[in-house]
């Protein structure tokens, strides 16, 4: 089992709101559940958390699928909308606030290990970092649709398929009054005979 409550501790330890937060619900058990790994928490009195016993049953359970972590982390405002909660939605409610509105504050942490100045650096030189990834990221998402939109189509652009869609429509519907015209004439051929 893995713990995660040394590092949720730590942030809690220094918002004294989420503490506050999480003692109504002081006792209780979350369970988090990504389907290859299972991590439990107990609220502990003093709004901290600790390892949770495997056979206790959880208040509150959240299931996370594998494939949707990564839209979580991207995306940590909507992360409660890619999982399915079973229990105490009260509880529930209060961990999506949590999610949402602790974070960590690594330039803290690391100036007591190596100066301000040189924590400043980190963080900004690690954001600068994710920030290139991700552009990068976007960069080539945008070629390879590109590549696969114009140069070798595999893909359709939506407006292409909605374009073909209508004209098959207006097809549809031309045939149909043209079969219509031509029983008209038949029926009227039949008449004149």
């Amino acid at each position: 089992m893995i713990s995660i409550a040394p590092f949720i501790n730590h942030l809690l330890a220094q918002e004294s709101w989420a503490r506050k937060l999480l003692l109504p619900h002081a006792g209780e058990i979350a369970c988090i559940d990504a389907e290859i790994i299972q991590i439990r928490l107990l609220v502990s009195v003093d709004g901290l958390l600790s390892n949770a016993e495997a056979s206790a049953p959880a208040n509150v359970t959240i299931r996370i699928r594998p494939a949707d972590i990564p839209l979580i982390l991207q995306r940590r405002e909507q992360a409660f909308s890619y999982v399915r909660i079973d229990g105490d939605a009260d509880f529930a409610n209060t961990i999506s606030t949590l999610s949402q509105q602790l974070r960590w504050e690594a330039e803290a942490d690391l100036s007591r290990i190596v100066g301000d100045i040189a924590a400043v650096r980190m963080v900004d030189g690690v954001r600068s970092a994710i920030t290139y990834v991700q552009q990068a990221h976007q960069q080539l998402q945008e070629n390879l649709a590109e590549y696969f939109l114009d140069e070798n189509p595999l893909l359709v652009r939506p407006a292409e398929v909605q374009e073909f869609a209508a004209g098959v429509n207006k097809t549809r519907d031309d045939v149909e009054r043209l079969l219509k015209r031509m029983e008209k004439i038949e029926k009227q051929q039949k008449v004149r005979s």
